[in-house]
């Protein structure tokens, strides 16, 4: 419309060491966030205790991506998601990153710097969590104020049930279901698996469990869905963190004589260290000790009716 602001999107992730040598400043990064972690000592001590911790558990964790090749593909994929993207809406498309490059100040650096007068705030998390969604719309409003910037911001909030969305993710189910025979389809169990989250953050009124309920009730009703679990794995530190985990869950219908699975990463829209290691090596390696065959619903990643389903959302965020 003739006019109307220069509008560009902002494509938001949590981001990923690129090579085993950006695992530590990574990790600095996320413990150093206190959106969703609030260390002890209060926010001066936060930045040296991040810094200590990412220095003990980075030996820890540099094994896991050096099995899935020495980094996470999670920019490179984010990156190939914002082509699409571009060439969908005809918008100039920015990846953000919350914890490494390109971080949120970058893009918002280079979109301003572009012209653009409005963005599109499009996270690449489906359901709404303060410790994803929440953290990154904090950190825009941070950086906005840092650089002194007037851009409008649009945001979308979440989108669990979003046709598009769920059009996509059952696309990727019946791909894996495909996978089995006639025969085998009826003995399929479906595990749902998303990123764990602290008890207390739904006890305060996090709506992140509610919104995966939303997405698998959607599923429901475009596809006929094997019996499923929902399940949540990732956890880290010492905190109650949500149940059943995907671990136990899946060694407890191993018990019970399951021996066809199909695994959903339904809080994962890009691969990364949890679907590739957790999800490829881990449980497959777990099933396939028990003789059983688990079949990983692939992620969305740049799939074209992801991608549009991303379009309508740029196109009606508020």
């Amino acid at each position: 419309m003739s006019g109307a602001p220069q509008r560009a999107v902002l494509l938001l992730n949590l981001g990923g060491p690129e090579t085993l040598a950006d695992i530590r400043g990574f990790l600095t990064n996320l413990f150093s966030d206190r959106d969703i972690i609030r260390l002890p000592g209060g926010a001066a001590l936060q930045p040296l205790l991040a810094r200590l911790i990412a220095a003990l558990r980075a030996p820890k964790v540099a094994p896991l991506y050096g099995a899935i090749g020495g980094g996470s593909p999670i920019l490179a994929l984010t990156r190939a998601q914002a082509k699409a993207l571009a060439q969908e809406t005809g918008l100039p498309c920015y990846v953000a990153m919350r914890y490494s490059p390109p971080f949120v100040e970058d893009a918002l650096k280079e979109a301003a710097a572009s012209g653009a007068a409005e963005i599109v705030a499009l996270p690449l998390f489906p359901h709404y969590s303060r410790a994803t969604t929440g953290s990154v719309f904090a950190e825009i409003e941070r950086a906005r104020a840092r650089l002194g910037v007037k851009l409008k911001v649009r945001r979308v909030r979440s989108y669990p049930d979003h046709a598009g969305y769920v059009a996509a993710l059952a696309e990727t189910i019946t791909e894996a279901l495909a996978r089995f025979s006639e025969a085998e389809r009826p003995k399929v169990r479906l595990i749902f698996s998303a990123h764990g989250l602290p008890v207390s953050f739904t006890r305060e009124g996090d709506p992140y469990v509610a919104e995966l309920e939303r997405t698998i009730r959607a599923l429901e009703g475009v596809m006929a869905l094997p019996r499923w679990d929902l399940t949540f794995q990732s956890r880290t530190g010492p905190m109650r963190w949500l149940e059943p985990t995907t671990r136990l869950t899946l060694e407890k219908l191993l018990a019970e004589g399951v021996r066809h699975l199909v695994m959903v990463p339904i809080s994962f829209v890009s691969d990364h260290l949890e679907t590739l290691h957790e999800m490829d090596i881990l449980y497959r390696g777990q099933a396939e000790a028990a003789r059983a065959v688990l079949i990983r619903a692939p992620a969305l990643n740049d799939r074209p009716a992801f991608i549009a389903a991303l379009a309508q959302l740029v196109g009606s965020a508020a």
